[in-house]
């Protein structure tokens, strides 16, 4: 299957998508924050990162859902800083301590390229939000030099649906946080205003584009949204009403990757209330609750791995 963002690019529409992004860097409204600098004068605003895009590393990642990796890995390019703070961060080198370098868009399209040509079945990129334009402008690059495969967005998921219009019809696949339902939680944790109702009209807008997820015969996914959910301690993330909202407001078919592997990295220990491993009887409550909703198209996650999730009651080793 041809991504469509190669008739988008021939047609000249890509182009002027690329424009419309752009204009948002000069009085920033990226993401829901809003932080109003002008990046492209290279000002910097909670996301530090001004008219260039800075990126960790890029590479075959074989540690992603199975049908993101699947049998040759996912071509990953994890992307410096981030738009959220959340204080549990595992990856906090990289999203808020800038472990990283500069790249410009001719870089970044062989980056692409690159990893086309290693095999990966996708072009999965990691914290897009604050770098959407220059993304963009690198995939008319690489677009120009043969890039064919499809495009993974694998965001945290606070985005504003005006701006995620922009990848209709560019972004295959939708890799998106829930993180939480509740606001002094995002707040708290995450330094994140108005997290749950951004989040929620974001991903409607990800199943619109994108629709539920279809895996071709080698188990791949080509195409769709899965929804990736951390179950934090304490029913931090509020589990309980983001199952049954993905269930009524997205579908009962969409993928979901319920993960298990919280750890108090950064600086969750100065928060008592998520200074712990997610319990074995915390976990079994997202699992039950998977279960008594039939959402069954998705994954549990051990923390030896994933496990397909197909409705049974499945006790993880924690």
């Amino acid at each position: 299957m041809t991504p469509p963002y190669i008739k988008l690019y021939k047609d000249g529409i890509l182009e002027k998508r690329i424009k419309s992004a752009y204009k948002l860097l000069e009085n920033c409204s990226l993401c829901p924050r809003k932080c109003g600098v002008n990046r492209l004068k290279d000002q910097k605003g909670t996301c530090q990162t001004g008219l260039k895009a800075h990126v960790s590393s890029f590479f075959l990642h074989q540690g992603e859902e199975p049908p993101i990796s699947g049998e040759d890995g996912s071509g990953t390019i994890f992307f410096t800083y981030c738009n959220l703070k959340c204080a549990y961060c595992q990856n906090y080198k990289l999203s808020q301590l800038g472990e990283g370098r500069e790249v410009d868009e001719t870089e970044l399209a062989d980056f692409m390229i690159q990893l086309q040509k290693q095999g990966a079945h996708n072009i999965n990129f990691v914290t897009p939000t604050h770098v959407m334009p220059q993304i963009l402008k690198a995939l008319s690059i690489a677009a120009k030099s043969g890039l064919k495969i499809p495009l993974v967005y694998n965001t945290g998921g606070y985005e504003e649906v005006s701006v995620l219009k922009l990848l209709s019809g560019i972004v295959d696949v939708y890799l998106a946080d829930m993180r939480y339902s509740n606001n002094e939680m995002s707040r708290k944790y995450s330094q994140a205003q108005n997290y749950p109702l951004f989040n929620q009209k974001a991903v409607i807008e990800m199943y619109k584009q994108v629709g539920n997820a279809k895996i071709n015969s080698c188990g791949v996914i080509e195409k769709g949204l899965i929804i990736r959910h951390l179950v934090l301690p304490n029913n931090i993330s509020g589990t309980k009403d983001i199952l049954p909202f993905i269930k009524d407001k997205i579908s009962p078919q969409c993928y979901i990757s319920l993960m298990s592997q919280y750890c108090p990295y950064h600086k969750a220990g100065n928060y008592p209330q998520i200074n712990r491993r997610v319990t074995l009887e915390e976990y079994q409550e997202a699992i039950d609750l998977m279960d008594k909703l039939s959402l069954s198209s998705g994954w549990i996650q051990e923390s030896r791995g994933l496990i397909r999730f197909a409705g049974e009651n499945i006790k993880p080793n924690i």
